[in-house]
């Protein structure tokens, strides 16, 4: 899933990735960019491509399990929950496919031109359309896709929800909470300029990123806890959301990734890299792993910034997963690389 939970939260809880110097386990290339559509579920590597196709690798590399022709550009990663996998698969179209052979089991057309990365908690999928000038958040029966509730946002946005303990989270101009059973209102949030923003969801706390500024607000009220902005006002910190573990918010920058506190906000330390943060930072417990729009993926000490290693791949690093002791970098020219302690 996104992010790893359906809190978006960043750190995959109970794995480990590689903190020493790392090796090229394999690589496999598809026709056209990953984009951020890359996740890894029992032994399996999703990705979507740029060119409209959804495919499931062997997470050895060896073998393609299957792939399926979508109906348009698959930017956002899928949700793999049991035996399924739910996608947006072009045209605004949200899919349920079978995890074992990619057999469509069902669709739903949102009408509109975008499906960013769903959440599936019990039972239900939520998931955002965006187009013509407004967003919709949707609410599915994860068995047969009928829409048990839809709220309307009123503008675009490129965002995915968080949901939690119940409530549906998401940042779009605004900042809403709603009820998970129903879609009902609990409480909205309005900022001077938020665009697009996938909330993380961690310790009762909203963390939201855009443009240079992050927030933090309460999830029961969202009232504000505090924001946090660089310094350096030509720094300029990517849109996607940040990773929270251990009491720490972890955010990419234009050429630098921060660690702050969660409950305050304040500068744990920053840590400036060779080229400008092009994915959403992966956490464990030992390092903090983030892609570069130059094509190097980087590993930093959760505790000091400290580099772990680097290793250069192909091209811009959009998406990275770290799945038991291996980090999967997703390329904007369409390849997918295993790394591993050498």
């Amino acid at each position: 899933m996104f992010r790893y939970n359906p809190a978006r939260t960043g750190g995959p809880l109970g794995t480990t990735g590689p903190t020493d110097s790392v090796t090229e386990q394999w690589v496999v290339r598809a026709q056209s960019g990953i984009g951020y559509s890359l996740a890894v579920f029992d032994d399996t590597v999703y990705a979507g491509s740029n060119d409209g196709v959804v495919s499931a690798l062997t997470a050895s590399g060896d073998s393609e399990r299957w792939s399926v022709e979508a109906d348009g550009q698959i930017g956002w990663p899928p949700a793999v929950v049991d035996d399924t996998v739910y996608v947006g698969c072009g045209g605004g179209t949200i899919c349920a496919l079978a995890a074992s052979d990619g057999t469509e089991r069902w669709r739903f057309e949102t009408g509109k031109q975008v499906a960013p990365a769903p959440a599936v908690v019990d039972g239900t999928v939520y998931v955002g359309g965006v187009g013509d000038g407004e967003g919709q958040l949707y609410a599915l029966d994860a068995t047969d896709g009928t829409e048990r509730w839809s709220f309307e946002m009123g503008f675009n946005a490129y965002a995915s929800p968080a949901v939690v303990d119940g409530t549906v989270y998401i940042g779009w101009k605004s900042a809403y909470a709603l009820d998970a059973a129903d879609g009902t209102e609990q409480w909205t949030h309005e900022f001077s300029y938020l665009d697009s923003a996938t909330p993380a969801v961690a310790d009762g706390t909203v963390y939201l990123k855009h443009g240079k500024r992050t927030w933090a607000l309460d999830a029961a009220d969202g009232t504000e806890r505090w924001s946090f902005e660089p310094e350096d006002h030509m720094e300029t910190v990517w849109i996607g959301p940040p990773a929270v573990l251990d009491e720490t918010v972890y955010v990419g920058g234009h050429n630098t990734v921060y660690a702050l506190t969660a409950d305050a906000g304040t500068e744990r330390w920053s840590v400036e890299v060779a080229d400008s943060v092009g994915s959403s930072p992966a956490v464990t417990d030992d390092a903090v792993y983030v892609g570069g729009n130059g094509g190097t993926v980087y590993a930093l000490a959760t505790s000091d910034g400290t580099e772990h290693w680097r290793f250069n791949a192909s091209s811009w690093v959009s998406s990275v997963v770290v799945v038991d002791g291996t980090v999967y970098a997703g390329t904007a020219d369409g390849a997918i690389h295993a790394l591993t302690a050498e």
